[in-house]
């Protein structure tokens, strides 16, 4: 929309207050407000919500692969073979053996579930969840045969122990007897805590050496099940599909989407109900835009007159008209970008200072499955925001303007 100077002059002046037109200008300032507030809420939501899925995805992923191969009855006895079978198929990039298990665990008269996962030294050494976020002790000195694990440190704050202190893990496999099975007990040291920042595992999780594993279960040669990564998360289903025909009668697949189905299928839906709930914000905002620039548009009734009957065209007025509503619309759009960035930047340390003040916890771990609010900004993500408020805005300044350019000189200065 191309602005002759006269017209850029005018639409300059009428953003600006004029004599008696303070509360004209009040509702203009209120409708930028609006503007911004709606397209920094939605920015920041957006974010959240990306956060949230994206760290999940990561943590759970990165700690359960793709997908895992899991042997009927809990145990796959010829692992190796479904291994070799598993690191052949096109797309597999990490395949390893793993054994899970959930037990009971015991220290000081406390008792806590837990859930026992047995990987090899290399596949514990190179899992950036665990071995980036080791808070106490070493994992180093994890070794097969040395009865030492490492646990969550949500599971060491409910035991209460620390590095070096021990705890008891309880099988139901244990040994027969003539009065009936006797659970087997092992007392374990526990040499390294370490904060994955999913609730779930922290409170749960004893990493220990497979061999250990294999020794505490009983379970002799066997594993558990067979972890998988590959190529494209996305097309999990697809790149597995030879796997699956091979083992089929050996073990079952099972991928993240369906392992984790309602979780992530929540988070869908929620960011879908969030972004269209929002969006009804900054359409209530650009409301505020139509009834500022039809005030405008009566207020200026006289001075549009004036102007066309010294040569100004109606298509001159429409764009003055149309200018004005954009320009408070888009100074409300960049306002609200700055002050959702500013926010998201700070969003950990606002979560505190509103903890703080209210003496409420807002963020339990154990019910919003992540230690910290996360937040992942997609630029396109904001590019759409922007344009679809940009062009509520735009709507928004059509009939005002219309009716601005309408205005008959002839009526409005008869009895001047």
């Amino acid at each position: 929309m191309i602005l002759s100077r006269y017209e850029r002059m005018i639409a300059k002046r009428y953003l600006l207050p004029g004599k008696g037109e303070g509360f004209i200008f009040l509702v203009a300032g209120i409708s930028l407000f609006a503007v911004m507030l709606g397209v920094a809420a939605l920015i920041i939501v957006m974010s959240v919500m990306n956060g949230f899925r994206a760290e999940l995805f990561d943590k759970i992923v990165g700690l359960n692969g793709h997908a895992v191969v899991q042997g009927y009855g809990g145990q796959l006895n010829d692992w190796r073979t479904v291994l070799d079978e598993a690191n052949k198929t096109p797309g597999v990039t990490v395949a390893t053996p793993l054994i899970e298990q959930p037990l009971m665990a015991s220290a000081a008269g406390r008792v806590e579930g837990v859930l026992v996962r047995g990987m090899t030294m290399k596949d514990i050494m190179e899992t950036p969840e665990i071995t980036r976020n080791v808070k106490q002790g070493r994992l180093y000195d994890l070794k097969p045969g040395v009865d030492n694990v490492a646990i969550g440190i949500r599971l060491a704050e409910q035991l209460g122990v620390q590095v070096g202190s021990q705890i008891s893990l309880i099988s139901p496999q244990g040994q027969t007897t003539p009065f009936g099975s006797v659970p087997r007990i092992v007392s374990y040291r526990v040499a390294a805590i370490f904060e994955v920042g999913v609730y779930d595992y922290d409170k749960a999780f004893v990493v220990m050496p497979m061999e250990n594993a294999q020794i505490l279960l009983l379970m002799g040669d066997a594993v558990g099940m067979i972890e998988v990564t590959t190529s494209d998360a996305d097309q999990v289903g697809t790149i597995l599909a030879p796997l699956v025909a091979k083992v089929g009668n050996r073990a079952v697949v099972s991928d993240w989407r369906s392992m984790n189905a309602e979780l992530f299928e929540a988070l869908a839906v929620e960011r879908v109900a969030m972004f269209v709930v929002l969006s009804i914000i900054i359409l209530v905002a650009v409301f505020n835009i139509l009834s500022s620039l039809i005030m405008l548009a009566r207020a200026k009734a006289r001075d549009i007159a004036i102007l066309r009957t010294m040569g100004a065209t109606r298509g001159g007025i429409l764009r003055i008209f149309m200018t004005v509503g954009v320009i408070i619309g888009g100074l409300g759009i960049l306002a609200g970008v700055g002050l959702g960035f500013v926010f998201l930047f700070f969003r950990q340390s606002v979560v505190n200072l509103i903890q703080l003040i209210t003496g409420q916890n807002l963020w339990d771990p154990s019910i919003r499955f992540l230690t910290e609010l996360p937040a992942k900004t997609d630029p396109f993500e904001v590019i759409g925001i922007c344009v679809m408020a940009l062009v509520f805005s735009f709507l928004a300044t059509l009939y005002p303007a219309f009716k601005a350019s309408s205005t008959d000189p002839v009526q409005v200065l008869r009895y001047e």
